[in-house]
C-alpha cells in the first residue's frame, strides 16, 4: 500500500476563477487523487496523492489545458557498475517528492529525472540517490547534459520565482498593451471622434470618406485582435469547445461578436436592415486594450503578493567558507554537509544552521525572530542561517543544511500556508465553478430579449447588450478576492515572526474566545531566577550575595544555579566555601572567609537556634507572590532572605493586556500548587487559573475551559504541550520550544514572547476583514453591474452601457482586489517593538481578580 502524500504544483494558464473550478475538476478525476486545491493567486495546485498519481494528475492538467510547470534534471550518478543498480537508482530517484519520471544510463553514468515545479526540489532527488547508495551531482554541461547530449543546458539553472515570471509577463503585457493602443487610438478616433468633435463626421466623409474610415477601422483592429489579443481566442475558445469556459472565453465571444457584426455591416451590408447598419470595430479594439492593460496591472499586483518568500528567499546564502584540512576554501551552499567547519567574517550572513566553536559574536536574528536587538553568541552556542554577524569572525560547525535548515523550513512553512485553502473559499468555488457559462446564458438571453422587444435598431440594440454582459462579468475578483489576501496576510505574519503552519488556522483564530497558556517557559522564562533580596540591617548586598554563592556553588540544586548567575551579573568577589553540608529538607551549610553560612528554610535556621522572626513578614510577602523565599543566617544572625522564582517575561503582561483589549479570556494551566499559580496569575493579569495539573492533564484542561462551546487558543512550548496543542482549536507554539510542539502546532511563533500571540490575532482578523472586502467587492459588482450591462436601465433611464466602459470596469474590479490585498503588506504589529508595550487602554489596565 502507497502512503498518500501532499504535493505543491505550479500551474500555466490560469486566469480567472473558473481555470481554478475546471483545473481542480481534472486533478480529482485522476487516479490516485484524494485531495486538490487550486489557488489562482500564485497559480498552484495542491494535491493529496500516490506517488504514482502524480503522473496521472500531471497528465490531466495537460489535457485540461492547465499544464504543471515541470523542470528537467541531469544529475552525474556514481557507484553504478550493472544492470541491477540501475534498477535500484531509477526506483529511488522516482520516489522522491515530485517525480514524475526518472530514467538511467548506466554508460553514461547518467540520469534524466523530470520534476514537478513546486511539488519536490532538486536537494531532494540528491538526497534519494545518496542515500540509495549512489551520490548524484547535477550535470551543468557536457554529454548528455546540454544540447549535444540531447539534454537541456538550463538543467541547473534554478527554477525562476513567482515574482521573476510575473514582472517577465508584466514586460511582455506591457508591449502588447502599447502595440494594441497604438493601433486602437486611430480606430477610437475615428469611430467616436464622430460623435463627440463637432465636424468631424462631415470631415471624414469630405476627405477619406466614411466607407474608407470603416475600412482602416477593420485592418488596425484585425491586427489589434489577431497579433496582441490572438491568445485570447488561442485559449478562449479552445476552453469553450472543450466546455469548459474561462474568462478567455468571455472576451473572445464579446469581441468576436462585436468584430463579426462590423465586417457584416461592411461587407454585407444588406444582410441587416438599414438602420442596424454600423460598425462596433472601435469597441473590439479597445475592448483588448483594457483587458490587457488590466492584466499588465494586476501581474505587476499579483508579482508583489509573494513578496515575503522573494525576501526569506532573498536571505539564503549561495557560497560559504569551509575550512577543510587548515586551508579555507569557498564551497556551494548546496554542496555543504552536517559537521563542515565554516567561517564567518563580520557583515557576513550565516549560510546555514549550526552551532558556534570558535570565536565570539553579536548576530542580527531579526529576520526570523523579530528581535531588534542583536545576541551575543559565544562557543557552544546555536547560530542560524541566513542571519548576519554583527562584529567578529567566528568559525562554526554545520549542524543542519539544504532543507533541514531552520530558514528552508520558514520558507516551506510559509510557502504552504500562502497555498492554504480556508473554509471560506469554498462557497466561493462552488459559484465561480458555475460562473462563466451562467454568464454565457445571461448573455444569449439578453440578446433573445433585445430582439424580441428592444426598440429600433434591435439588433444593434442586442449586439451591444449582449457584449457588454460578457465583458463586464469578472469572474478574476472572486477567484483572487481570497487567495491573494492569504498570500500577503501570511507574508507579513512572517515579516512579525508569526508563521501560519496550516492555513485555515488563519480563519479558525480569528474566531477564538479564549486563549489558555501553558505557564513554564511560556508566560515564565522556564528557569528560576533571584528576583528579591531582603537584607537585615547592616548587611551589604554584595558581601552577602558573595557567600551565599560560595556555598551554593557547592550545590547541584536548580536554585543554586539561579544565585550564581545573578552573582556573576553583578560581578561580586569570589570566594571559596569549605565543610560544606547539604540538611535534606532544609538547607545547606558551609564556611566561608571564616563565617558559618547557612542558606535554606526557615526550619533549618529554626533547627540551629537562629532567631528569623524580624525576617518572617517579609518572607511571607514574596510567597503571596509566588516567590519562593529562603533565609541566610551569617554566624548565627539571620541576614537576609532570598526570593527565587520562575520570572514573568517582560512582554507577558503587555501580550496579555492586549488580548483583554480584543474581548479574549486569558486562562493559565499550569502543575503548581494553587497558591503559586494565582500569585503568577495576579501578577499577569490572567482571568482564569487551572492547577495542579499533571502533563497529562492539559486536554481535559482545555475541555473543562470550552464547557459552554468557545473556541480556544492554547499556547505552549514543551513536548508534554504537543497533545495540548493538537488538541485545541488553534494551537500556537513558541518556536523556542521543542520541535515536537512546533510540529503539533498550526500557529508557531519564531521569538520566544507573548507578543507574537497577539500578533497572530491582529494578521489574522485584517486578513479576514479584507477577505471579507474583496469577495463584498466581487459578488456586489458582478451582481450589480451584469444587470446593467443587459440593459435594465434602458426603460427607466435609457442608459446602454457601452462594450468599452464595460471592459475599464472589468479590468478594474481584478486591479481592485489585488490593490486591497497588497494593503496588508503595511500592517503594523499590534504591539510595539518595546517589551511591554501595547496600547495606552493595555498599558493603563490592572486585572486584579483572579476566578478559578
Amino acid at each position: 500500500m502507497t502512503t498518500a502524500q501532499t504535493y505543491q504544483l505550479s500551474l500555466s494558464n490560469l486566469s480567472c476563477a473558473s481555470c481554478v473550478g475546471r483545473a481542480e475538476a481534472a486533478l480529482k478525476s485522476a487516479p490516485g487523487v484524494s485531495e486538490a486545491h487550486v489557488n489562482l493567486a500564485n497559480e498552484s495546485a495542491r494535491i493529496t496523492t500516490d506517488a504514482t498519481g502524480l503522473a496521472a494528475a500531471i497528465a490531466a492538467l495537460e489535457a485540461a489545458g492547465y499544464p504543471a510547470r515541470t523542470q528537467e534534471l541531469r544529475l552525474d550518478i556514481a557507484g553504478m557498475s550493472c544492470a541491477s543498480c540501475v534498477g535500484r537508482v531509477q526506483k529511488a530517484l522516482a520516489a522522491a517528492p515530485g517525480v514524475i519520471d526518472a530514467h538511467v544510463n548506466l554508460a553514461a553514468e547518467s540520469a534524466s529525472v523530470t520534476l514537478a515545479e513546486g511539488a519536490g526540489d532538486v536537494q531532494a532527488v540528491l538526497k534519494a540517490a545518496r542515500d540509495a547508495g549512489y551520490p548524484a551531482t547535477l550535470r551543468s554541461g557536457g554529454p548528455d547534459g546540454g544540447p549535444d547530449g540531447g539534454g537541456t543546458d538550463n538543467a541547473t539553472t534554478p527554477r525562476p520565482t513567482q515574482s521573476a515570471r510575473k514582472a517577465e509577463e508584466a514586460r511582455h503585457l506591457a508591449r502588447r498593451t502599447w502595440f494594441a493602443a497604438a493601433l486602437a487610438l486611430p480606430v477610437f478616433v475615428l469611430e467616436m471622434g464622430s460623435h463627440v468633435i463637432p465636424g468631424m463626421h462631415a470631415l471624414i466623409g469630405q476627405s477619406i470618406g466614411h466607407e474608407t474610415s470603416w475600412i482602416l477601422q477593420f485592418l488596425l483592429t484585425s491586427l489589434v485582435l489577431f497579433i496582441p489579443g490572438r491568445s485570447f481566442y488561442t485559449k478562449g475558445f479552445p476552453a469553450l469547445f472543450r466546455g469548459a469556459p474561462d474568462m478567455n472565453s468571455l472576451v473572445a465571444l464579446g469581441t468576436g461578436a462585436a468584430y463579426l457584426y462590423s465586417l457584416v455591416a461592411l461587407f454585407a451590408p444588406a444582410l441587416l436592415p438599414a438602420s442596424a447598419r454600423a460598425v462596433y470595430f472601435e469597441a473590439a479594439a479597445v475592448i483588448v486594450v483594457l483587458i490587457l492593460l488590466g492584466r499588465w496591472m494586476e501581474a505587476r499586483a499579483r508579482g508583489r503578493t509573494g513578496a515575503a518568500i522573494e525576501k526569506l528567499l532573498g536571505l539564503q546564502v549561495k557560497e560559504a567558507r569551509v575550512r577543510v584540512d587548515g586551508e579555507i576554501t569557498t564551497r556551494a551552499v548546496d554542496d555543504l554537509q552536517p559537521g563542515d567547519i565554516l567561517v564567518v567574517r563580520p557583515g557576513e550572513r550565516i549560510p546555514v544552521d549550526g552551532e558556534l566553536t570558535e570565536g565570539r559574536a553579536n548576530i542580527d536574528e531579526s529576520m526570523i525572530t523579530g528581535e531588534p536587538l542583536p545576541v551575543a553568541k559565544t562557543p557552544g552556542d546555536a547560530v542560524t542561517g541566513g542571519t548576519v554577524n554583527g562584529t567578529g569572525s567566528f568559525e562554526f560547525r554545520a549542524t543542519r543544511v539544504g532543507a533541514d535548515t531552520t530558514l528552508a523550513q520558514i520558507i516551506r512553512m510559509v510557502e504552504e500556508a500562502q497555498g492554504a485553502r480556508l473554509p471560506i473559499q469554498g462557497l466561493v468555488d462552488r459559484i465561480t465553478l458555475w460562473f462563466v457559462p451562467a454568464v454565457i446564458a445571461v448573455a444569449l438571453a439578453t440578446l433573445a430579449a433585445w430582439l424580441a422587444f428592444g426598440p429600433s435598431p434591435a439588433l444593434s440594440h442586442a449586439l451591444v447588450a449582449a457584449v457588454s454582459v460578457l465583458i463586464i462579468a469578472c469572474p478574476c475578483a472572486m477567484g483572487l478576492a481570497t487567495p491573494t489576501s492569504i498570500m500577503v496576510g501570511t507574508g507579513r505574519a512572517a515579516g512579525l515572526g508569526v508563521l501560519f503552519r496550516k492555513g485555515d488556522a488563519l480563519q479558525q483564530l480569528s474566531e477564538i474566545d479564549i486563549v489558555a497558556f501553558d505557564k513554564t517557559g511560556t508566560i515564565t522564562e522556564g528557569r528560576p531566577e533571584l528576583t528579591d533580596l531582603h537584607l537585615a540591617e547592616g548587611v551589604t548586598r554584595a558581601d552577602l550575595l558573595a557567600a551565599v554563592a560560595a556555598v551554593e556553588a557547592r550545590s547541584e540544586h536548580p536554585i543554586a544555579e539561579a544565585i550564581l548567575r545573578a552573582a556573576r551579573a553583578e560581578g561580586v568577589a569570589t570566594l571559596e566555601a569549605s565543610d560544606f553540608e547539604a540538611i535534606a529538607g532544609h538547607g545547606v551549610t558551609a564556611m566561608v572567609a571564616g563565617k558559618e553560612v547557612l542558606v535554606g528554610a526557615a526550619r533549618l535556621l529554626a533547627r540551629e537556634g537562629v532567631d528569623s522572626s524580624h525576617l518572617d513578614p517579609v518572607a511571607e510577602a514574596m510567597a503571596e507572590r509566588g516567590r519562593t523565599a529562603f533565609y541566610v543566617a551569617l554566624d548565627g544572625e539571620a541576614a537576609a532572605v532570598i526570593g527565587v522564582s520562575d520570572p514573568i517575561k517582560p512582554a507577558s503582561r503587555a501580550a496579555i493586556a492586549a488580548l483583554h483589549d480584543r474581548g479574549l479570556r486569558v486562562a493559565m494551566i499550569t502543575g503548581d500548587k494553587e497558591a503559586t499559580a494565582r500569585a503568577i496569575a495576579r501578577e499577569a493579569g490572567i482571568d482564569t487559573v487551572v492547577a495542579d495539573v499533571l502533563p497529562d492533564g492539559k486536554v481535559a484542561a482545555l475541555d473543562h475551559l470550552r464547557t459552554h462551546g468557545e473556541k480556544l487558543a492554547f499556547v505552549g512550548d514543551g513536548i508534554n504541550d504537543a497533545p495540548a496543542l493538537a488538541h485545541a482549536d488553534v494551537g500556537i507554539a513558541i518556536g523556542t520550544g521543542t520541535d515536537v510542539a512546533i510540529e503539533s502546532a498550526d500557529v508557531v511563533l519564531m521569538s520566544g514572547d507573548l507578543r507574537g500571540v497577539v500578533n497572530a490575532l491582529h494578521v489574522s482578523g485584517a486578513t479576514l476583514r479584507n477577505i471579507r472586502q474583496n469577495l463584498v467587492w466581487a459578488f456586489g459588482y458582478n451582481v450589480a453591474l451584469i444587470p446593467v450591462a443587459a440593459g435594465v436601465l434602458y426603460p427607466a433611464f435609457g442608459l446602454l452601457l457601452s462594450p468599452m466602459l464595460a471592459a475599464g470596469a472589468m479590468a478594474l474590479s481584478s486591479v481592485f482586489v489585488l490593490s486591497n490585498a497588497l494593503r496588508l503588506r503595511g500592517l503594523s504589529a499590534a504591539l510595539s517593538e518595546t517589551p511591554g508595550g501595547t496600547t495606552p487602554a493595555g498599558q493603563a489596565r490592572a486585572r486584579q481578580e483572579v476566578t478559578a
